[in-house]
């Protein structure tokens, strides 16, 4: 004969109903919290500041081991938050919210590094033109052409990604560069370009390619201020390394 037995009590609650346990992660992610406010991002290593990043798209998880995967295949945080779609899917653990997350955070740093750039003097807010450039395409995975258009002032008119390539190469026509800052009734042009490999030395062609653009734009009046090329590894600057 079968029959019914009491439930029992929890220790801690005489009503008889059983507490879920609290889960580890909570009380590591107030911790996370308080030392970010306390003593700031910089005392989170890349790995800290990403699970950070993920708690909204993860609220019941921990996050700690998938963060320090994403470090360890990318290799930092700027790395993570850039890399490619498809490339992130391919981790475990990963899913549309965090890679929701993870973009949402590229966007706002591009956001806010081409507003520094908006409200200033290119050249004169020259830091603050490679942190755009360096934001916008150094952990590109192909090739892109960019063109930031500048007015007499060296204020910003225009910036636009003319030409995306291969993994080492983006077809640039000089003749349709200059035709678009003619179009924008630009005075002066600052050309960007990504390495994806990472070393931003540039190459004979990137040298060739600039000159033939600055023959074109002289007579016309249109300055070409600089050839940045950005990569993980830092940005060269053709003007500085007195090449053009």
């Amino acid at each position: 004969m079968l029959r019914a037995m009491p439930s029992k009590s929890s220790p801690s609650d005489p009503t008889g109903k059983t507490e879920p346990d609290t889960p580890h992660y909570l009380g590591h992610r107030e911790r996370l919290r308080e030392r970010f406010y306390s003593a700031g991002a910089d005392a989170l290593s890349d790995y800290e500041l990403l699970e950070m990043a993920l708690f909204p798209a993860l609220p019941r998880r921990d996050t700690k081991p998938l963060a320090k995967t994403l470090i360890k295949t990318f290799g930092s945080f700027a790395e993570v938050v850039h890399a490619p779609v498809a490339r992130l899917r391919e981790v475990d653990g990963v899913g549309e919210a965090a890679i929701n997350q993870l973009k949402l955070i590229a966007a706002a740093a591009h956001r806010v590094a081409k507003g520094e750039v908006n409200s200033r003097n290119a050249l004169s807010s020259w830091n603050e033109v490679i942190a755009y450039c360096r934001t916008s395409m150094a952990f590109a995975d192909k090739e892109q052409f960019r063109l930031l258009f500048l007015d007499k002032r060296n204020q910003l008119i225009a910036d636009e990604v003319q030409q995306t390539g291969t993994v080492d190469h983006t077809p640039v026509y000089p003749r349709e560069v200059i035709k678009r800052a003619l179009e924008l009734s630009a005075t002066a042009i600052i050309l960007v370009h990504n390495h994806p490999s990472g070393d931003p030395s540039p190459s004979q062609a990137d040298i060739q390619m600039t000159k033939a653009i600055i023959d074109i734009a002289k007579p016309l009046g249109i300055s070409v201020h600089d050839h940045i090329i950005v990569g993980k590894n830092g940005h060269a600057s053709l003007r500085g390394m007195r090449l053009i």
